[in-house]
């Protein structure tokens, strides 16, 4: 009788962890303290090194912040900005957003009761950490490529082209991108256009799975509870 009681325990224990975040900032919390930790502490496009630091925003706070001189990374306008982590959607919220119809009646404001955006929101299979800087000047910008790559993060090799709005990412991690652009497909309905689609079927033939995108896959799927099919 121990030992059934112990099982269910066990079970509903296990159950109870591995489901989805609750909310885009519970998503954040859980990626910082469970999904990168120590060693998998590595930017997602300039592949620099990032702790906690002390904030100076906020001196009796710290704040996960890069280590330029691990990647050569070097602000392009704002340094603040470039001197803290975000947690970025591959897929832009404002790309799953519009295709909702939340969007439609308020944008993103106007969908933060809708369920559906909630939960695509934060999926962590498709949050990575990412220097602020970039974030922000990869916006909704689609993904693609940019003819002449001027560099303008230093040795980052991550480019923007703010006219055309296109953000064009490096080359390890380009079949990421598209294999989690399939797996919002999968999971969600997501829509993409025939022209996206080529590419990145291109960019995850070039750019295989290899271990370190298996092995997060494999964490977000213990504590989310779903896997992301396209990377086995």
């Amino acid at each position: 009788m121990r030992l059934s009681m112990a099982i269910a325990l066990l079970l509903t224990s296990t159950f109870t962890i591995a489901e989805h975040p609750s909310s885009f900032s519970s998503a954040k919390k859980i990626l910082d303290r469970q999904i990168y930790t120590d060693a998998d502490r590595v930017t997602f496009y300039c592949g620099c090194d990032y702790a906690p630091a002390p904030n100076p925003d906020n001196p009796n706070r710290t704040r996960l912040t890069p280590n330029a001189d691990s990647c050569g990374l070097k602000p392009r306008k704002n340094a603040n900005r470039s001197g803290r982590i975000e947690w970025e959607h591959v897929v832009p919220a404002w790309e799953f957003g519009h295709q909702l119809q939340c969007w439609q009646e308020g944008g993103r404001k106007g969908c933060r009761k809708d369920p559906q955006f909630k939960r695509m929101e934060s999926d962590m299979h498709n949050l990575v950490p990412a220097v602020g800087e970039l974030n922000g000047d990869r916006s909704n910008f689609r993904f693609g490529m940019i003819p002449g790559e001027p560099r303008v993060y230093g040795a980052c090799d991550f480019e923007v082209d703010f006219k055309q709005r296109v953000a064009e990412p490096p080359e390890q991690v380009r079949g990421d991108i598209a294999r989690t652009y399939f797996y919002m497909e999968d999971q969600y309905g997501l829509r993409i256009s025939r022209k996206q689609r080529q590419l990145f079927k291109a960019w995850s033939n070039l750019d295989p799975v290899d271990g370190a995108e298996r092995a997060r896959s494999r964490r977000v799927s213990e504590v989310q509870g779903n896997e992301n099919p396209f990377v086995q």
